[in-house]
């Protein structure tokens, strides 16, 4: 025989479904910032991984390039500035820093290329925060 559970407990349950929901909507996204200079660990590779990009001229379609030493890059394609905290109206692309096997798993370290000012970003962590790299 099926035994209910006490009134107070199916209420508990409820309210706490209703608050668990709440938090998912309440909880603010997190904003990207945008720094004054890139001085942080990551932004020599990502000067250097620019430099092999831009000699590559940033290509403009997304996949895996060959990088020296026999390692791959990915090259993302458009980077959309959801967010606007780079300069709007822009045109942007976005570059894996950190090289590695053709097909791995990618890292959050990005290059963010404004096309239109010619800027470059470094986001060690695909896009929270944002380094001017000149």
């Amino acid at each position: 025989m099926h035994t209910l559970q006490p009134h107070w407990t199916r209420r508990l349950l409820a309210a706490f479904a209703v608050v668990a929901s709440m938090l998912v909507f309440v909880t603010p996204a997190a904003e990207a910032r945008v720094y004054q200079y890139c001085g942080i660990s990551g932004c020599s590779a990502a000067r250097s991984a620019d430099s092999i990009w831009e000699s590559k001229g940033y290509p403009a379609t997304r996949g895996w390039n060959n990088w020296p030493n026999g390692q791959c890059n990915f090259a993302g394609g458009t980077y959309y500035n959801r967010d606007g905290q780079l300069p709007a109206g822009h045109r942007y692309q976005e570059f894996d820093v950190y090289p590695r096997a053709c097909g791995a798993a990618r890292d959050a370290a990005r290059i963010v290329v404004d096309r239109t000012s010619g800027q470059v970003y470094f986001s060690p962590n695909h896009y929270t925060d944002f380094y001017p790299m000149y």
